[in-house]
């Protein structure tokens, strides 16, 4: 791995788990580690680097969190990352299930004026085949949010839509499809049992579908 490549790694990995901060505050280093599949030791010495340059702001014993330059390249790397995911399915016809991995390796060698042509080819997609926020070009305004919760937060009763999935593993993607779980989807949520750690929902006409607590907490949803 390049030094560009563990770059873009790293600020793009700090990024996510930023977003999933309570408060958006530092990320334990113990977790940004486990993200990259490096030792915390390795991970530390990446960290200190990458302050010294001005992309992270690094305090021993609470975390590190980006930098204006690091969340400005973490932008520009998801941003290529989602564009890619989006041709991949749309145009060349992978399985969604499979495009992350490929888009993992792509992102590190489209360039920017491929990736422009891309998005324009795809009529500048706001969200990937997962449904995540494509990052906007650079000057073309803010990244287009929609306020989304998680399956887990829903009553029974409630009527909602897909509008993301937060697991792109394939196993995950491929669970989801089966059951009609993919963004766009309307269901109606119809038990949410903390005590039995699960969720149970109907999408359509088809059979009730019940999902344990930890993967309904990453389907996100939206009212209709």
């Amino acid at each position: 791995m390049d030094a560009s490549t563990a770059t873009e790694n790293y600020v793009k990995e700090l990024y996510l788990l930023q977003q999933r901060q309570p408060g958006r505050g530092p990320v334990p280093m113990g977790q940004l580690a486990e993200a990259l599949g490096v030792t915390p030791g390795t991970a530390t010495t990446m960290v200190k680097r990458f302050a010294d340059d001005g992309l992270f702001r690094y305090t021993p014993r609470k975390g590190v969190r980006l930098a204006g330059p690091g969340n400005k390249l973490a932008l520009a790397v998801l941003r290529r990352h989602r564009i890619v995911e989006t041709f991949l399915v749309q145009v060349l016809g992978l399985d969604w299930s499979e495009v992350h991995e490929e888009a993992e390796v792509l992102e590190h060698a489209v360039s920017d004026k491929v990736l422009d042509k891309l998005d324009a080819l795809l009529g500048h997609p706001t969200a990937d085949p997962h449904g995540s926020p494509i990052p906007p070009a650079p000057g073309a305004g803010p990244m287009r949010t929609i306020e989304m919760r998680p399956l887990t937060d829903c009553k029974a009763g409630q009527s909602v839509t897909v509008g993301r999935l937060l697991d792109t593993l394939p196993g995950f993607l491929q669970f989801a499809e089966r059951h009609g779980l993919t963004p766009g989807a309307q269901l109606t949520v119809q038990q949410n049992d903390p005590a039995a750690d699960a969720v149970t929902v109907k999408v359509g006409r088809t059979a009730p579908t019940t999902l344990g607590s930890a993967a309904a907490g990453k389907v996100l949803v939206t009212d209709r």
